[in-house]
């Protein structure tokens, strides 16, 4: 029951991880995926309050 709860949740993290340590580990082409993986969560939050907005903008 906890596996579909945390999926999204647990992939942004490793996410995370992965953008972190890839900018902590070179250079160049490097900088961009780390850029790429740590905006994830930054584009859920977003995404999310935006799907929050939209629902209370309408009538029940």
């Amino acid at each position: 029951m906890t596996r579909p709860t945390f999926a999204i949740p647990a992939l942004l993290a490793l996410l995370s991880l992965a953008g972190l340590v890839v900018a902590l580990t070179g250079e160049g082409w490097r900088d961009l995926v780390s850029w790429a993986a740590l905006s994830a969560p930054l584009i859920a939050v977003i995404w999310a309050a935006t799907r929050v907005a939209h629902r209370k903008d309408r009538p029940k």
